[in-house]
């Protein structure tokens, strides 16, 4: 996907609308806990503010529900503050995105300043759905009045939200739509998690081994289906193996199994055949809380007990198997791995992977929970990338289109 790049535009004097994802996570303070997104937009921001242009950014942040009291916590100001410090400049916050006050502060920008718009999301258009205002004139009137007030903000469009390309949002889809004519580019994030997510399956360095955990075999459907075709080895961890265990039979106890997926899991199985890897044995305990007894359980786990992490016969498995790997992709934790002792597995792969990565092997995580792994592991600096899109991620691996690309100009 050859799109024009952010380095390769000529913005001095001009003003850009950069639509960047600072949605990070903040603890009940407001203050950010982990600033890894506001850190990984900053060669792009950098790179435009050093080429002469003025810059207006925009972000959502969690998901408001538009109660005015409530939604305060979902507020920008300390994503504002933070990326001030990075860039050692003063922020404007807008006091929200569209509105003649806005228009003020934007107009008022000199070249090396930057305007952060206050959360996207406290406007109600920018996450209608296209599908939606297709068939509501009224909503899709509301949708595009706020894109084209976005808009009018800038000469210049740059796209570097990868976590949000799976979105038809107003601020990703319907404003670079809107600015046809105007340079519109991606930047160097998106750029690189294009790279490494495009190479890891078009090319790989084999053998090619895909871990796949989490909740539901559901959100995994389609990624299955084409790493198949293309993986060398399938992991499977998570709560969703015991969907799989279900479909053969077995007993799975009070484990979280989609009644409604057996179907699909049995087809994934014969699809995939002896490249799809199941857990041979599971951590396994009555409910999930810190320190609680745990039993080890080889095939049929029993009525009382549920399943809650990969067993040590599977992380030895799995990480003889990992070992050897040219290019690994991991998306989906082995277990519940925010509450020990159920993190083992995870910390378990986390811990190879990075040892891998040291022998040459390329190691792709794909954001979300995988990329919260890594980081508690320590160890998001000894893989090759951490993705900062999970459901972008796995939509990419499976080859869906992008709108919000298809709207940037070509290289």
């Amino acid at each position: 996907m050859a799109k024009r790049l952010v380095s390769d535009l000529d913005v001095r004097g001009k003003r850009v609308l950069v639509r960047v994802d600072f949605n990070v996570p903040l603890n009940a303070a407001g203050e950010i806990t982990d600033d890894r997104r506001i850190v990984l937009a900053l060669p792009t921001l950098r790179r435009l503010l050093d080429g002469g242009a003025s810059l207006v950014v925009m972000s959502h942040l969690g998901r408001p529900k538009g109660d005015p009291q409530a939604d305060r916590k979902y507020s920008l100001t300390p994503v504002a503050r933070r990326l001030g410090d990075l860039l050692d400049c003063k922020i404007h916050l807008a006091p929200a995105c569209v509105g003649p006050e806005v228009e003020s502060v934007v107009n008022g920008l000199d070249e090396g300043e930057v305007c952060l718009l206050e959360n996207l999301r406290f406007n109600p258009p920018e996450t209608i759905k296209d599908k939606k205002a297709k068939d509501d004139p009224a909503l899709r009137q509301a949708k595009d009045e706020f894109a084209r007030q976005l808009a009018s903000y800038a000469d210049a469009y740059v796209n570097d939200a990868f976590g949000t390309c799976h979105r038809d949002n107003a601020s990703m889809l319907t404003v670079p739509q809107l600015m046809a004519g105007k340079p519109r580019a991606i930047g160097f994030l998106i750029k690189k998690e294009l790279d490494f997510l495009g190479e890891a399956v078009a090319n790989p360095k084999r053998p090619f081994v895909a871990v796949l955990g989490g909740a539901k075999v559901s959100d995994k459907l389609g990624v299955i289906e084409v790493l198949a075709d293309k993986c060398d080895h399938i992991l499977i961890g998570g709560a969703m193996s015991y969907t799989f265990f279900a479909a053969q039979g077995l007993s799975t106890g009070r484990s979280l199994v989609e009644q409604d997926r057996l179907g699909d899991a049995k087809r994934l199985r014969e699809l995939a055949g002896d490249k799809l890897v199941l857990p041979t044995d599971s951590v396994c305990a009555t409910e999930i809380a810190a320190g609680i007894e745990t039993r080890v359980c080889a095939g049929a786990i029993p009525d009382d007990l549920m399943g809650l992490d990969i067993g040590p016969q599977t992380v030895g498995t799995y990480s003889k198997i990992l070992a050897g790997a040219g290019t690994v992709v991991w998306n989906g934790p082995m277990g519940v791995f925010e509450t020990p002792p159920f993190d083992t597995g995870t910390m378990a792969v986390a811990r190879v992977l990075a040892e891998a990565t040291t022998k040459g092997a390329i190691t792709v995580i794909g954001g979300g929970d995988s990329a919260a792994a890594i980081d508690k592991a320590g160890l998001a600096d000894q893989v090759t990338h951490v993705s900062t899109g999970g459901g972008a991620s796995l939509e990419y691996l499976e080859g869906k289109p992008f709108k919000a690309l298809d709207a940037i100009d070509d290289a």
